[in-house]
């Protein structure tokens, strides 16, 4: 059963911009942090961005920051990367996943969604 969904994927130009959502299937996830991670093929997946529960704290890869803005609206129960200023090397299947826990982190998450594929071209 999946529990997180994304979407907003697509095929963007160099410069374009994206904004990606992940949605709950079947459950509230407010009150767990959220990140988003992506997966080239024949790669590792990585670590792009996370947010607090409550929306207070955020933390980004190096590679993103000043280019993706992580964020969510609880009473939609709905997260959000918007993603500027896109690069090939962006290129990826994107995933959210949720944890429980005092702390955001780039780890421990025990929720995934099924991915959405964005494709940057030249």
């Amino acid at each position: 059963q999946v529990q997180l969904v994304e979407s907003g994927g697509g095929l963007v130009h160099t410069g374009d911009s994206l904004r990606l959502s992940c949605a709950p299937s079947g459950r509230t996830f407010s009150n767990y942090h959220m990140g988003w991670f992506r997966q080239a093929p024949g790669k590792e997946r990585k670590f792009v961005a996370a947010i607090s529960w409550s929306g207070s704290s955020t933390v980004y890869a190096d590679s993103v920051k000043g280019r993706f803005t992580i964020s969510r609206d609880n009473a939609k129960n709905t997260v959000y990367l918007q993603m500027n200023s896109l690069k090939p090397e962006d290129t990826a299947a994107y995933y959210c996943a949720a944890k429980q826990g005092p702390k955001i982190g780039v780890d421990s998450y025990d929720y995934w969604g099924q991915g959405t594929q964005v494709t940057v071209s030249s």
